[in-house]
């Protein structure tokens, strides 16, 4: 009796053991082909895909950065693109509101700004077009350089050819704005006056100036907008951009 026992036992033990060999093979092969469906259901980007998401993050980028400076105060209200007075006629204003110019001075800063916003009404057919035709060779590179790093990318390509073409709609909106008409009274004051002094006249470049300072301020909400892309999900507003993003690993 001890003997079959001992046998039965024996018996069950074994039918267990194969049992839960069998259990954990199959569990095995079922997590092996859900690792291998869930690789397939996320396809591994190309270095098209990456280029295409990134053009795709600067004219989003840039669209909303038109959206939001070239409405009125678009620039005059938002200290990080405001255009202050130019830096290279600093004593030009100083000596103005030495002779009692501070509405003239202060009416001549809000123009500057309304010539920039008037100005980046045309800014994106020019950007846009820029950012279709740069040439990315490692779009990977760019995808993980952190913040910013698309936008950097184009500044450094495009501001050349941005300047040129963005140059004549910068001069139109001076013009409308009628920038030199208040300008003018200031630049007169401060070149008689030097005149007396014996000291330099200024007159620098309002056309370059404004070009210059419209660009640079439309880079920098550009790259504020890209930032957003990079970060928040719900900015990645179709689903080219939560492919190539959501790929990312924030720090």
């Amino acid at each position: 009796m001890k003997t079959l026992f001992a046998v039965t036992i024996g018996s069950v033990f074994f039918i267990s053991c194969d049992v839960a060999n069998e259990v954990s093979s199959i569990a095995t092969n079922l997590s092996t082909t859900m690792n291998t469906n869930t690789s397939e259901t996320q396809p591994k980007l190309s270095n098209a895909d990456v280029i295409s998401g990134l053009k795709e993050a600067l004219s989003v980028g840039i669209q909303n950065s038109v959206k939001l400076s070239s409405v009125t105060d678009g620039f005059l209200k938002n200290p990080m693109i405001r255009l202050p007075f130019p830096e290279d006629a600093a004593k030009v204003k100083q000596k103005a509101l030495d002779l009692g110019m501070k509405t003239q001075v202060e009416n001549f800063e809000t123009t500057l700004n309304r010539a920039a916003e008037t100005a980046t009404k045309e800014a994106l057919p020019i950007f846009t077009k820029a950012i279709t035709s740069m040439s990315v060779s490692d779009g990977f590179s760019i995808l993980n350089g952190g913040n910013g790093a698309a936008t950097a990318f184009l500044k450094k390509q495009t501001t050349t050819e941005l300047t040129t073409a963005f140059a004549p709609k910068v001069k139109e909106a001076i013009a409308q704005v009628k920038l030199t008409e208040v300008w003018n009274p200031i630049m007169t004051k401060y070149n008689t006056a030097m005149t007396f002094t014996g000291g330099q006249k200024v007159n620098p470049d309002l056309n370059a100036y404004v070009t210059q300072k419209a660009i640079d301020g439309l880079f920098k909400l550009v790259e504020q907008e890209e930032n957003k892309i990079r970060k928040d999900p719900a900015a990645r507003v179709n689903d080219l951009l939560q492919k190539v993003f959501g790929s990312i690993k924030l720090n």
